[in-house]
């Protein structure tokens, strides 16, 4: 596993974005980890967050012109990663993001940030049902720009309702390729290798055996 994906996972569980207990989802599923990055709370957590979401994006084929950030999580996100991807990587990117209501004064609108356009990357924290990212890439269909692909920070590799993940979903259903900093397998791989938190694998494999991707 990369450096930077180990150096992630160490910081969403010493943070608290990562936790291990008994969570109940959206879905009604009761699983045995959780994943919240909205517990981010600090200017250098933020910062070091950018940073992976950045090399992520640095590693794949992508050559966006944009980068777009869904309200609300993904306006934090989307701010601190054109930021690292300047600072680590030289990348260069214009970056926009919407917000919930539209403003009849002063700039107005939806959209706050440049007018993007050509091939754009949305930005947003994880994926449950797909609907953050459906609606980031009307959007930025509805202002010209090109949605090419998406970067989140984890992969469940959990089944949907048409027992495909919700990343395959989406990828089918828009064309876009998604991406992840990490995935579920990594978070397995971790704490196998970590003697203070192996204690949560044998739960979150039985969870996997039971909604993982097969």
């Amino acid at each position: 596993m990369p450096s930077y994906k180990k150096d992630f996972i160490s910081l969403a569980i010493l943070d608290g974005v990562l936790g291990f207990g008994e969570f109940t989802l959206k879905s009604g599923r009761v699983s045995p980890y959780f994943f919240n990055l909205g517990n981010v709370s600090s200017g250098k957590t933020i910062s070091s967050v950018g940073s992976y979401y950045a090399e992520t994006i640095a590693r794949t084929s992508f050559k966006p012109d944009a980068l777009f950030g869904p309200a609300y999580k993904g306006i934090p996100l989307v701010v601190t990663t054109a930021i690292a991807l300047s600072d680590n990587h030289e990348i260069n990117l214009s970056y926009a993001f919407n917000r919930k209501e539209e403003k009849d004064h002063g700039e107005g609108g939806k959209i706050i940030g440049k007018k993007i356009k050509g091939d754009v990357i949305i930005v947003d924290d994880v994926i449950s049902s797909g609907a953050s990212i459906r609606e980031a890439y009307e959007i930025c269909k509805s202002i010209g720009a090109n949605p090419v692909g998406a970067v989140v920070s984890i992969d469940r590799q959990e089944i949907g309702r048409q027992k495909k993940s919700s990343i395959e979903e989406l990828e089918q259903e828009l064309n876009l390729k998604v991406y992840s900093i990490i995935t579920l397998d990594d978070v397995i791989q971790y704490l196998e290798e970590d003697e203070s938190l192996g204690g949560y694998v044998s739960g979150i494999l039985k969870y996997k055996s039971r909604y993982g991707v097969k």
